[in-house]
């Protein structure tokens, strides 16, 4: 099911994970990364019960950007290796390449 699940997915993977260098993971990335997500997707939620509520359809352009953002994230963090990781999180170190 995840190789399922990481071929849908591979046009937000393959760019992550063809970088070049070295790069610095820590599992913490993966957590915070997972986290974040989460997160952003209840902002989703809250804004789209919000702008329902409301009854204002401009409010659902901030619900599409904080769901679209956590789903970037929740997708990397559970099916991305540790370079998409690193990559998303801007973690590698141009400087030791050799």
């Amino acid at each position: 099911m995840k190789e399922f699940l990481r071929k849908l997915a591979s046009p937000i993977l393959t760019p992550l994970e063809n970088s070049e260098g070295y790069y610095e993971y820590r599992p913490s990335n993966r957590k915070v990364l997972k986290i974040m997500g989460f997160m952003f997707i209840s902002l989703g939620f809250v804004g789209a019960y919000f702008s329902l509520l409301a009854n204002l359809m401009a409010g659902f352009f901030p619900v599409f950007i904080f769901a679209s953002i956590g789903l970037l994230s929740l997708v990397v963090a559970y099916l991305g290796s540790d370079k998409a990781v690193a990559k998303l999180w801007r973690n590698r170190n141009e400087t030791l390449d050799q």
